[in-house]
């Protein structure tokens, strides 16, 4: 008789609020032989999750949306879309990795990362990315790097940011807005941030030269443009402080969003956010860390929309 492994998972069987999430075993995944299989440390908790558990999008990405996850409920019942851990096993045709390397990544629309253990490719794919974790911070920080990271750096890659031009960050306390401030004040630019007045020193601390309170300012100053706004909260949150912001610009500038394009899932340039890690030019930033079996709190914190920086579950001691 075949004997079969068992993990503890989190799944998710229909779209809701966070209470549709339910711990419990599931069977372990054995690599095939282009895969290695991770043993996951940490998960992270991020927006994109509440999203897809939740299905609580704008109409217009509602059906693209379900398309891609499922029409009436997760067509993948194990959510997660980041992941920090220790390679269990590998495959026969694994090249980049070996047991025991410690790596993180993201899973892409196959998500599985609120488990014990994932088997994914060491191609890069829209499957997912993965890459040797930095060093120098922990398997929870790990999380918030890969997808702060990924989703900051894509955008000021795009934008072709230099030394002495001048950005806003809108949004500038979550997962992706900290480590956005700390990249550009890393390239030499002049970095201006949006977020709530709990959160001034922490933007500060990180490098940002000055700073926007939206609970108490709601316009720009006249003449006060920028060569690039980045939006790190999304297009669907809306505000009049934001849409003041979308008109800042300098001629030939430019204003980006974290949701203006599908997120590439590239290892190269999580190799980067490694490198810029352990030369501690950026840090990522946490918030709550949760164990797995309180992932239902940690969703509903989430949700609140104050988190600082990342927040993620501990799914297995190191």
């Amino acid at each position: 008789m075949k004997f079969m492994e068992y993990m503890k998972a989190v799944i998710c069987t229909k779209y809701g609020a966070p209470d549709v999430l339910r711990l419990t075993k599931v069977l372990k995944p054995k690599p095939k032989k282009d895969e290695v299989c991770i043993k996951i440390y940490t998960t992270g908790v991020t927006a994109s999750d509440m999203f897809i558990r939740s299905s609580q999008v704008p109409l217009w990405m509602m059906i693209p949306m379900r398309l891609k996850i499922g029409i009436l409920k997760p067509r993948k019942e194990i959510l997660g879309s980041v992941f920090s851990g220790v390679i269990e096993s590998v495959g026969d045709e694994i090249k980049r990795f070996k047991v025991g390397d410690e790596v993180y990544g993201m899973p892409g629309y196959t998500f599985g990362t609120y488990a014990e253990y994932l088997c994914l490719k060491e191609t890069d794919s829209s499957k997912g990315c993965i890459a040797l974790k930095p060093k120098n911070i922990t398997h929870e920080e790990a999380t918030a790097a890969a997808y702060g990271g990924l989703l900051a750096l894509q955008q000021v890659e795009k934008s072709n940011l230099q030394k002495g031009q001048e950005i806003l960050i809108y949004g500038a306390s979550g997962t992706s807005g900290t480590l956005a401030i700390q990249i550009a004040k890393h390239i030499g630019a002049k970095v201006t941030t949006v977020c709530g007045n709990t959160n001034v020193e922490m933007v500060k601390k990180l490098g940002a030269d000055e700073t926007i309170d939206y609970t108490k300012q709601h316009t720009i100053p006249k003449g006060v443009t920028y060569d690039l706004v980045l939006d790190s909260v999304g297009k669907f949150k809306k505000s009049k402080l934001k849409s003041a912001c979308k008109k800042a610009l300098k001629r030939n500038g430019q204003y980006l969003s974290i949701d203006d394009e599908a997120l590439q899932l590239d290892s190269k340039r999580l190799e980067r956010i490694t490198s810029l890690i352990e030369a501690n030019y950026i840090k990522p930033v946490m918030d709550k860390i949760y164990p797995l079996e309180e992932i239902v709190g940690a969703h509903h914190y989430v949700e609140t929309g104050h988190k600082k920086g990342g927040v993620a579950a501990t799914v297995a001691n190191t």
